[in-house]
């Protein structure tokens, strides 16, 4: 079964189509890079395909839902994690009192929050601090928070909107660990960035979006073909 499929996928903001007609097709089980320059629409795809903004044409369906039935995105977004690239913290709250916050929205109990809690904050180093106020938090804390609050009611599918951006190398090993663990038990990444690199080394799969238009779409290694995803990329976008 696919993780996310979408037709003819618009999102007009007056005159300007920031996302134009795209055909977007992610299997299940895989890391999936979504990659475009600044400005190219990854942000309003991803918005779109997690609820937050309603596609002005086309159709999505997650993990089998359709999103512009209400039931249906209801249960689709209780499966899904989303790392958000403003974080969406609340900054009043510290990791505890906010991861029980997240896990009670997903309807977990409390017993099983507080076991992924404490998995989680272990994992993400993050224990040692978890009693401080997210506000203190350093921007690198801060992301690792988000992931803990997406990873914790163990979704089938992770959003990501530039996770690595503005984390020190340490918090980026350690991120990637995790994202590598997730895929492995069957779960599927989609993840946005403009960072060749990050995407090279960590996705099984590519989409390409230049000006609003799903330009490539492939496996990693059908996309590079002997080539870098650098290549590639600048072969496309121009």
């Amino acid at each position: 079964m696919t993780a996310i499929v979408t037709a003819g996928l618009t999102r007009c903001f007056g005159e300007q189509r920031a996302v134009d007609r795209i055909d977007l097709r992610v299997e299940r089980g895989t890391f999936f890079g979504f990659l475009g320059p600044n400005g190219a629409g990854k942000s309003t795809t991803i918005k779109m395909l997690t609820g937050l903004l309603t596609p002005t044409e086309g159709t999505i369906h997650v993990l089998g839902h359709d999103m512009s039935n209400s039931q249906e995105a209801l249960a689709a977004k209780r499966k899904i994690g989303v790392v958000p690239e403003g974080l969406a913290l609340f900054e009043n709250l510290n990791a505890w009192e906010y991861l029980t916050f997240v896990g009670r929205m997903h309807g977990l109990d409390v017993p099983t929050i507080r076991t992924r809690s404490e998995e989680l904050l272990q994992r993400l180093q993050l224990t040692g601090d978890a009693e401080k106020l997210s506000l203190e938090y350093s921007h690198g804390m801060k992301k690792k928070l988000a992931l803990a609050a997406a990873l914790l009611p163990n979704p089938d599918l992770l959003f990501l909107d530039e996770p690595f951006e503005g984390v020190d190398a340490v918090t980026s090993r350690v991120i990637k660990d995790m994202l590598h663990r997730f895929v492995q038990r069957g779960s599927t990444v989609f993840l946005t960035s403009h960072v060749l690199d990050i995407v090279e080394r960590l996705c099984t799969h590519v989409g390409i979006i230049s000006k609003g238009r799903l330009v490539e779409q492939a496996s990693l290694d059908d996309l590079r073909q002997g080539r870098t995803l650098e290549q590639r990329f600048l072969d496309v976008v121009g």
